[in-house]
């Protein structure tokens, strides 16, 4: 059962109701960001009820202990979390000394909306107080031009009577995550200054961890500067954790105001902690002296850009519209390369889930839709974070008494973060999403350079995982991989998953063809020996595979058809989605399937199976996967598409552009699915417009879904922008940028150097 909080629009998020009964919801859909701060979307003035008020810093993060009763050996040491950190937004507003709270204060009016174009939350309302009407309005962004600074403007008109009205402008440290122990506090002061004529600053640090993890500390300044037609009575005050600055003025009927609270946060990533203050206080001079026009110019400037290279423009459709640009602008929210230390969690800045760690979902589902749509320095930053981990994906390894690299499921520093056994050291394919991610860069860039320097160094590193974690069956006479988890992770600990055996066998197919060019010096600091090399290939030609001939399909791993196999249909409405529904153990032992699992592996490869293996194996899969992790729709989507099973393909597109718009899982109240949001973007590009880059060869298949009028995308491929329409009439490829390129239209070969119809 779906949940729509939010009225269609193209290019806004918006509604006129207050969504009392799913405020979090709202609060995760009105959540912004800049790819270095971002926060939910909490009222300024503050909300009595149910809330869950969150701001997040990228790279900031908490070595919470992990240790449980039953302790194993090779655990990691602690369990990293993203904590929630300084709130500074908060505002609490009082007119004629009555707090405002739109939970108990009478109001009219409500709107609320989130700006794709620009990416700047609005909202208004008129509140009714005895004898006085005052019309509030509040707008705010996370800067794309200063990354250091967030902007909120308060506007504040009377429309009836007179308003005496207090703002206290906070910076409040005093916050705390809602999977902490028993309201454990993550934060300690430094420093704090109050000042109501100036700037206000306050310096928080993390509290002291046993582990060999930094401590993160914070700046926050702030400056709030009014118009208003009568002098303002300014205060400053401050205590534990928070320094706050109180303004009171008066509008007479008719009279308006605007407060705008400029904020800079600098953090000991980029600053040394005795440092802060005084780079805080140049960032917010410099800030103030742009001001809220020039701010928002610039942000303006900088998001038409985006768009101009990433839009996907849909007509005929609204509700696939507004899910297509939603995804898009949360995603460059959270993520657009700025900096190599960072990466994109699943939930980004929107929520606690998770940890705010980076998973195998980058490489898997953020990297192939970014190679098209952002600059490739963007995808190649996140290939570099790899790299610059390398050596705690060493120590990962070495943790399970194994050689090589193994990456971690769950981090924020390389170092495996999570402690669930099940995820953290059975799911380990996620070693094989990585190396492709590498062979996706190449192949579609042309850009061998990463490859052959720091690549192979990852490369070799997870190769040589490979060739130790698997085993040798004298019985079979095959390599084997037991005691693992796949994709699918409603099946913990079972042997020989075909998706994991199958990227393990394509990584070392992929190095042992990559080692001849990669540089002199990379070889001889490897030193990967001809025995070793022979090793990997016996271990490629012996691979076992799971199969079932009078199938025809791929076996999720070695007892999968002994579960009693029924298609997710069969499970009542009343009990979907079975993981709110269901025990543990339950889930464990039904035959139903989280997300792509066999069919993960046909996607990641899918030059090298038949159409008859693509059609019987989603055939088989798809009918029992209940698609609960937001992960899934899209890979089904693309292969559905592919077999001309246009209605599902369809469908599916419409579970993974909306899955949070209309809450699918009933999960979105405690942040976006922010990894999963590029799926909408492959699903209409390798789905419905069957784009595929393969051996230097770039090719689209598209057809139109019934419903829609057309749709366009651009792509950045090879230095080229390449536009693709789509409509009744068939496809229109426009070379807007770049060298002519032949490309594939429906597997005839096209030069396009100008605009070419089919």
């Amino acid at each position: 059962m779906t949940k729509r909080l939010f009225d269609i629009d193209p290019w806004l998020i918006r509604t006129h109701k207050l969504a009392t009964d799913d405020m979090r919801l709202q609060e995760s859909l009105t959540a912004i960001g800049n790819g270095y701060m971002g926060l939910r979307g909490n009222f300024e003035e503050g909300y009595s009820g149910d809330s869950l008020r969150g701001t997040y810093y990228g790279g900031v993060w908490f070595p919470d202990k992990t240790r449980v009763g039953w302790w194993k050996i090779g655990y990691p040491e602690y369990f990293g979390k993203a904590i929630n950190g300084p709130d500074f937004i908060s505002m609490p507003l009082t007119i004629n000394n009555v707090p405002i709270d739109l939970a108990q204060t009478p109001y009219h009016d409500f709107y609320l909306s989130l700006d794709m174009h620009n990416a700047v939350l609005h909202r208004e309302f008129v509140v009714d107080l005895p004898d006085t009407q005052v019309q509030l309005s509040f707008d705010r962004f996370m800067s794309n031009d200063v990354k250091q600074a967030a902007v909120i403007r308060m506007t504040a008109t009377t429309l009836q009577g007179n308003a005496d009205i207090r703002v206290e402008s906070q910076l409040n440290s005093n916050v705390h995550n809602e999977d902490s122990n028993y309201e454990e506090m993550f934060w300690e002061e430094l420093d704090r200054h109050a000042d109501s004529n100036g700037t206000s600053h306050l310096t928080v640090i993390t509290k002291p961890n046993p582990y060999d993890v930094p401590r993160f500390s914070l700046t926050l300044s702030m400056t709030n500067v009014l118009a208003s037609p009568a002098p303002a009575t300014r205060t400053a005050e401050d205590s534990s954790l928070l320094v706050q600055e109180d303004l009171a003025w008066h509008l007479a009927e008719g009279e308006s105001s605007t407060l705008t609270k400029y904020v800079t946060v600098v953090t000991s990533r980029d600053v040394p902690t005795d440092q802060q203050v005084a780079a805080g206080e140049e960032l917010m001079q410099q800030v103030v002296k742009k001001g809220y026009d020039a701010l928002l110019a610039a942000q303006n400037k900088i998001w038409q850009e985006r768009w101009n290279m990433a839009d996907v423009v849909i007509a005929g459709d609204d509700v696939a519209q507004q899910g297509i640009r939603f995804n898009l602008v949360q995603l460059f929210m959270t993520y657009y390369g700025d900096d190599a230390r960072l990466n994109i969690g699943p939930k980004g800045f929107t929520g606690e889930k998770y940890g705010g760690a980076t998973y195998w979902d980058t490489e898997a589902y953020i990297v192939p839709m970014y190679l098209s749509v952002t600059p490739p320095k963007v995808v190649r930053q996140l290939l570099e974070y790899r790299y610059n981990q390398l050596s705690g994906a060493y120590h990962n390894a070495q943790q399970q008494g194994l050689k090589g690299a193994l990456f971690p499921m769950v981090t924020f520093n390389g170092i495996e973060s999570h402690n669930e056994w099940e995820i953290t050291f059975e799911e380990i394919h996620r070693n094989g999403a990585i190396a492709h991610a590498i062979a996706q860069y190449t192949e579609y860039t042309g850009d061998h350079s990463y490859v052959d320097d720091h690549g192979i160094e990852v490369l070799v590193g997870i190769a040589r995982f490979w060739a130790d974690r698997v085993h040798f069956s004298k019985r079979q006479g095959k390599y084997m991989i037991h005691g693992v988890t796949g994709p699918n992770e409603y099946e913990n600990n079972v042997n020989n998953n075909w998706y994991t055996n199958t990227m393990a066998t394509w990584t070392l197919r992929y190095t042992l063809k990559m080692l001849p060019e990669a540089k002199t010096s990379q070889l001889a600091k490897l030193q990967v020996s001809d025995e070793e090399k022979a090793h990997w290939q016996d271990i490629i030609d012996r691979m076992y595979y799971p199969e079932d001939e009078k199938l025809g399909i791929f076996v999720q791993n070695d007892t999968f058809l002994d579960k009693d196999v029924r298609p997710a249909s069969s499970i009542p409405a009343d009990q979907r989605p079975i993981n709110q529904h269901w025990s543990w153990d339950r889930i464990l032992r039904s035959p139903f399937i989280k997300q792509a699992d066999v069919l993960q592996g046909i996607y990641f490869l899918i030059d090298e199976f038949t159409m008859q293996q693509k059609e019987r194996n989603f055939d088989f899969y798809e009918p029992l996967t209940v698609h609960e992790s937001s992960l899934s729709p899209s890979i089904h989507a693309i292969l559905a598409a592919e077999l001309g099973k246009e209605d599902k393909a369809v469908e599916l597109y419409q579970r993974t552009a909306r899955l949070d718009l209309d809450n699918y899982n009933n999960d979105t109240d405690d942040g976006l699915h922010i990894t999963s949001m590029s799926g909408s973007w492959l699903a209409i590009v390798q789905g419905f417009a069957g784009m595929r880059q393969h051996a230097d060869k770039l090719s689209f298949k598209p057809f139109l879904p019934k419903n829609w009028e057309k749709y366009a995308f651009a792509i950045n491929y090879r230095d080229r922008i390449i536009r693709v329409s789509v409509n009744a009439a068939g496809c229109t490829l426009q070379l807007l940028k770049g060298a002519p390129l032949t490309v594939w239209l429906y597997d005839k070969p096209t030069e396009l150097s100008a605009t070419v119809h089919e």
